[in-house]
């Protein structure tokens, strides 16, 4: 038999309930836990190396390493299905992946190369003013701004994007910068400004090759190969596995955030 509950009494005991840490709470969260498996790689792979293609043969051409007035009727379709399509895609799946960074970039540049394929399909039909083709060496006001539309959002993804690596934040500030150098010479009517925009292009190519052969990496071998300057030291160092499948921290066990 039990005596009367008293006001210190719990269920015929006299001492209070130990109170619950928040890592008891956290491992019987966990323990319960199902992974939700989505099934989408990470579109940065895609976007990123699409990227790297359309740059690369923009910026080499902008930096007169070949070509002619002309080169761009020869390159556009190129540049709008690798750089534009592929990229625009990459954006749509990096929204589903929850990544808003990749989103933003991969969405702006797409549409950018896909604005860059149009004007030139639209050149090449003969449906556009040719005194308003854009020409390296001579002014050109509006093609300027495009330029500089896409070189203030791109520093600004570039902010966010040191938050997450190094090597991602770099590529974007120095893209920013060829993009920064492109719209001084289309408004200035500037050889030298655009050539040095071309070669910061090719620089940005070669850093986003980088960047998704790292990516590509770590998905087929399960672990990291390429470092790219996380920010946790654990998370950068080649052969360690620092992919959390469950997103705790986040209130949202078995839902990946970002890629």
């Amino acid at each position: 038999m039990s005596g009367p509950r008293g006001p210190y009494s719990y269920g015929g005991s006299t001492s209070p309930p130990a109170p619950r840490s928040s890592a008891d709470d956290r491992a019987e969260w966990e323990g319960r836990t199902r992974v939700f498996l989505q099934p989408i790689a990470a579109p940065s792979i895609l976007g990123l190396f699409g990227l790297a293609g359309a740059t690369l043969i923009v910026g080499a051409w902008l930096a007169r390493w070949y070509g002619t007035a002309a080169t761009p009727l020869i390159i556009f379709p190129f540049v709008m299905a690798f750089g534009g399509l592929a990229q625009l895609l990459a954006g749509m799946w990096s929204y589903r992946a929850r990544d808003g960074l990749a989103t933003a970039v991969h969405g702006l540049w797409g549409t950018f190369w896909l604005a860059f394929g149009l004007l030139f399909t639209l050149v090449a039909l003969g449906a556009f003013p040719t005194a308003l083709v854009p020409i390296i060496g001579i002014g050109n006001p509006g093609f300027g701004f495009w330029f500089l539309v896409l070189c203030l959002i791109t520093g600004l993804t570039a902010i966010a994007a040191f938050a997450e690596n190094l090597v991602l934040g770099l590529l974007l500030t120095v893209l920013a910068a060829g993009a920064g150098f492109n719209a001084a010479g289309f408004f200035a009517g500037s050889s030298w400004a655009v050539i040095v925009g071309g070669w910061l292009f090719v620089a940005g190519a070669c850093i986003a090759l980088y960047t998704a052969t790292a990516l590509m990496c770590e998905s087929s071998f399960g672990r990291m190969i390429l470092p790219t300057g996380r920010y946790s030291h654990e998370a950068d160092i080649p052969g360690r596995r620092a992919i959390r499948p469950l997103e705790y921290v986040h209130g949202q066990p078995g839902v990946k955030i970002g890629q």
